[in-house]
């Protein structure tokens, strides 16, 4: 008899809420290309702070059983509170889409930041590894910290944004998920197109799209990463209210 190999979870790196206080929620975060859970302890850190617990995930593209075997744990734990939403940037949004189809039933919610539209990419602006690093870290975001940040990281691969998408990840995948649903893409962003990203989930029910004024590929690391990291929280406490994410600040309308 032949033994099958079961998926070995991916690497997940933990940010939990500060002690004493209540946790109100479980973000599992999935990296996108070249990156490795470093680029994310920014963001991990203020989830936190706002008592989300935060599992980031290292995406990897060449074994995407290990990748949702890792997710599935983070589910599966006793320690995760719910609401339970998946994020996930560039690749990693995508794969995040992938997955949250068939996740219904475990998640509460889908965040997808900067994602990657199979065949969506413009020749012409996209940057591609024969560019050189500068050119690449430019397309990714204007942020001086983060930038430092992947220069220091020994597991970060430039170049990683010309890793072409699995087959799996097809068209068919970046469509309405039956889950609250944030998608924020940056305006400026010359690895997707904005439209590209954001066309598949406009006017779909508990779905909020954002585009992120002069915003690049990386939009959670970007300069504006408090703003963008403000409506993620946001999103976070519409949800806690209801699957419709009521609202919870609104304009006043006067007398």
């Amino acid at each position: 008899m032949t033994a099958t190999a079961l998926p070995t979870a991916a690497p997940t790196t933990a940010y939990d809420e500060p002690a004493g206080v209540a946790p109100r929620g479980t973000v599992v975060v999935l990296t996108g290309r070249g990156e490795s859970p470093a680029a994310y302890a920014r963001l991990g850190r203020r989830l936190a702070a706002d008592a989300y617990r935060v599992r980031v995930v290292a995406t990897d593209l060449d074994d995407l059983a290990g990748t949702e075997a890792s997710v599935l744990d983070v589910l599966a734990d006793e320690t995760t509170v719910a609401p339970r939403v998946l994020l996930g940037s560039d690749a990693g949004a995508t794969y995040g889409a992938h997955l949250a189809h068939g996740l219904t039933d475990r998640l509460d919610a889908v965040v997808l930041a900067g994602l990657v539209v199979p065949g969506a990419s413009d020749p012409a602006t996209a940057t591609r590894a024969g560019d050189g690093l500068e050119a690449e870290l430019e397309s990714r975001s204007a942020c001086p910290a983060y930038r430092r940040v992947l220069g220091e990281d020994d597991a970060f691969r430039p170049g990683g944004l010309d890793a072409a998408l699995p087959a799996a990840l097809d068209d068919a995948t970046l469509r309405p998920i039956d889950l609250p649903t944030l998608v924020v893409h940056g305006a400026a962003d010359t690895v997707t197109p904005p439209a590209a990203a954001l066309a598949p989930y406009a006017g779909a029910p508990a779905t909020r799209t954002l585009v992120v004024a002069d915003g690049r590929h990386d939009v959670l690391n970007d300069v504006t990463h408090r703003s963008v990291a403000a409506h993620v929280v946001l999103f976070l406490e519409s949800l806690r209210l209801g699957a419709d994410l009521p609202a919870i600040v609104t304009p006043y309308a006067g007398a």
